[in-house]
């Protein structure tokens, strides 16, 4: 379910419409997360890391509308759920776009996730699942403890779906960091947006 906004009404109309006109429309943030308590649970109950900090973004994404705006021609709406759109890594070295509906419970959403990794892995296409504007696009860079990352764009598509990177946790003062990418359309998000779904995250991923 959407609910298209009032846009005369809304708050953030001059600053959707100023950041409607820009060619690159979208920023990024890159910033390191403490998930040193969540790890150490993590560890204790084997779970899938890339389950475990795919669900706790799932679910951060989730408690800030502006991350379920959408734009659909010069229209804004509001979608009451949004789900996951994951990079999924083959054998083989090359990767396919996957989809995860959206689950309260963890259990269910990690069954979920394997049963689309392994979808994904037996197809050979990049596109194996359709596209819809009420998902999140995430990625994982298992292999880097990343301090910057940008995103190929196709300019002037209308695209405003957030993308969300994760890196390789590292070690440093005690804690344990998870390296985070947040992509994000201005006219929807601002940096205060962002800060409220890294808060939540981090919140999610210690719980």
């Amino acid at each position: 379910m959407k609910t298209k906004l009032d846009l005369n009404t809304w708050n953030r109309k001059e600053h959707f419409d100023f950041f409607l006109k820009f060619d690159e429309p979208f920023y990024h943030l890159n910033l390191n997360v403490d998930c040193t308590h969540g790890l150490i649970k993590n560890k204790a109950t084997g779970h899938s890391l890339f389950a475990w900090y795919l669900f706790s973004a799932m679910k951060a994404s989730n408690a800030v509308k502006e991350f379920r705006y959408r734009i659909a021609g010069k229209e804004v709406y509001e979608y009451d759920i949004i789900h996951v759109s994951p990079t999924i890594f083959r054998e083989d070295g090359t990767f396919g776009f996957g989809q995860i509906d959206y689950q309260e419970d963890f259990e269910i959403f990690q069954n979920n996730l394997r049963t689309e990794i392994d979808r994904v892995s037996a197809k050979s296409g990049l596109f194996n699942a359709p596209e819809r504007p009420d998902t999140i696009h995430y990625s994982a860079l298992p292999w880097f403890s990343f301090t910057g990352l940008s995103h190929p764009r196709n300019f002037g598509d209308g695209d405003s779906i957030p993308k969300i990177t994760f890196g390789k946790i590292f070690e440093q003062d005690n804690k344990s960091w998870l390296p985070l990418s947040v992509h994000v359309h201005h006219g929807l998000v601002d940096g205060y947006h962002v800060k409220k779904f890294v808060e939540e995250f981090e919140r999610m991923l210690n719980s």
